[in-house]
């Protein structure tokens, strides 16, 4: 399974004292900081998924839980008419991000905030970063928000981009949640309390163009 690039400085960090600990027959510590190192390891896995091919469906961008899939709420919600999909990434879930559908990238809006629980509702003054996508004319818009762990977002896109569905745009360090955006003529496909897969699981489905 392959390692994500970010995490290679964290991973080294614990390994290298645990070598050094165990060549001095600290043995005791060494396990510790190969714990640390073999747990880190399994954060920034970066598994291969199957990302469905039929048209018009909006994938998870994340691995996680749904907690919000319904409305979205205009206090939180970027400008607009939206359904929300919320999605909540414990320490354990895989963190590489992926983006919900195909399309160009026409915008990227970082806003500095708190560090708070991904899971509370003051969590909607974290800080996030957020992306928007045309998708065929549709505007689709998802944001990687931190949590109390996670303290850098890491976005590999910018505007211009043109990304296929399911491709990996980055991830967030340490847990933190994920918001995705669609238009109200989209039908959602899951409810709270539900788990997701990154590029797997459909989210939602937009009606075929030219017709419901």
């Amino acid at each position: 399974m392959k390692i994500d690039r970010a995490g290679v400085p964290f991973i080294a960090a614990a390994l290298v004292p645990a070598v050094g600990l165990a060549a001095t027959k600290r043995y005791k510590s060494s396990v510790a900081f190969a714990l640390l190192s073999g747990f880190l390891t399994y954060f920034f896995r970066d598994p291969e998924r199957q990302v469905p091919t039929a048209p018009d469906l909006v994938v998870s961008p994340a691995d996680g839980r749904i907690m919000i899939a319904g409305p979205s709420d205009g206090r939180w919600a970027p400008p607009g008419d939206w359904l929300q999909v919320t999605i909540f990434l414990s320490p354990m879930d895989v963190h590489i991000n992926r983006t919900p559908v195909d399309g160009r990238v026409t915008r990227i809006h970082y806003r500095p905030g708190t560090f708070l629980p991904a899971f509370d509702e003051r969590a909607n003054d974290n800080e996030l970063n957020e992306v928007w996508l045309d998708h065929g004319g549709r505007t689709v818009v998802f944001r990687q928000v931190v949590g109390i762990l996670a303290r850098r977002i890491v976005c590999r896109v910018a505007v211009g981009d043109e990304l296929e569905r399911g491709e990996r745009i980055g991830l967030m360090k340490f847990g933190s949640r994920m918001d995705v955006f669609v238009d109200r003529e989209a039908r959602l496909l899951v409810k709270p309390g539900d788990t997701v897969r990154a590029a797997e699981t459909r989210l939602a489905e937009f009606p075929p163009k030219g017709g419901a």
